[in-house]
């Protein structure tokens, strides 16, 4: 498929009478596209040595503020994973030194965690990364005036469907692994 809608065609010719083909079109580029960035994080999160669950962890810690600190608990309900997800992820983080587990207690899932330097750094380091390559490929296609169109438009959107479905995530949230 390329980004004329190859496919697009087959896939109208199947649909109910009265789809809106410019309306199926756009949704089906938006989808195509989330995808992608998806492939982006995937990529560049391989490239730094962690799952792109391990990236939306540190992402969730980083955010947590200054000193970068989250419960087990909370960090699995920013994430939408389980306990168990959650403990296995930790666990893996704190293998490569990119997290430390920092109270003392007798039930390890209480204990707060929070980023090491390393895990600082390549947290930081993957997130330059990652909006390079973005950048290059959005500045390949659009100019200034193209991205702000661009911008514009998907905020209309997004406002829209937010007023119907309630807010999404502001942060990069990717499907289970």
């Amino acid at each position: 498929m390329d980004s004329t809608g190859a496919g697009l065609p087959e896939w109208l010719a199947v649909m109910p009478d009265g789809v809106d083909e410019r309306v199926e079109a756009a949704r089906q580029r938006i989808g195509r596209l989330s995808r992608q960035f998806e492939q982006v994080l995937r990529d560049v999160a391989a490239e730094y040595g962690f799952s792109t669950g391990d990236w939306q962890a540190l992402s969730a810690l980083h955010r947590s503020g200054r000193a970068a600190v989250l419960t087990p608990k909370e960090l699995g309900d920013r994430l939408g994973v389980t306990s168990g997800t959650v403990t296995v992820r930790i666990d893996r983080l704190e293998r490569a030194g990119l997290v430390e587990r920092v109270a003392a207690s007798s039930d390890g899932r209480s204990r707060p965690i929070r980023l090491t330097r390393k895990g600082r750094a390549r947290w930081a380091a993957a997130t330059r990364k990652r909006t390079e390559r973005e950048q290059a490929l959005f500045r390949s296609v659009l100019n200034e005036d193209d991205l702000a169109t661009l911008n514009a438009l998907l905020s209309r959107l997004l406002s829209r469907f937010e007023t119907e479905f309630g807010p999404s995530s502001p942060h990069d949230a990717l499907r289970p692994e």
